[in-house]
């Protein structure tokens, strides 16, 4: 199935394995909790941090589902992600939240999604 996206681009359905429809569904999680958590925030530097990278996580699986550069975007995900986890340890230590908890295990997920996809797609 073929779906035409914002910009002309298409979505190819077809072309998407279970396995990217999983990392889709990490990104939105990570992506929401960000954006809500940016909303909170918005009016200090760490409240859009969190939007950017909430806007990232959104922009990055647009970006596939559109087959644009697809092993570029897995490639840069990965790092993304992780400069996040590793940020959320140094600013929250010790006091972690269960929604930390919940977002960060989302990540590591997703890190190994995006790890995977990148060496099938090579």
């Amino acid at each position: 199935m073929t779906e035409t996206a914002a910009g002309g681009r298409t979505v190819d359905t077809a072309s998407l394995s279970p396995l990217h429809w999983v990392a889709f569904g990490l990104a939105a999680i990570t992506g929401v909790l960000h954006i809500w958590l940016g909303v909170q925030f918005v009016s200090s530097p760490v409240g859009i941090s969190f939007l950017l990278a909430g806007v990232g996580f959104f922009a990055g699986a647009a970006l596939v589902a559109v087959d644009y550069r697809r092993r570029l975007v897995y490639a840069i995900g990965v790092p993304f992600t992780a400069v996040q986890i590793v940020a959320w340890y140094l600013v929250n230590a010790p006091d972690f939240s269960p929604i930390g908890y919940l977002d960060k295990a989302v990540q590591v997920a997703f890190i190994v999604v995006l790890v995977v996809l990148y060496r099938r797609e090579g």
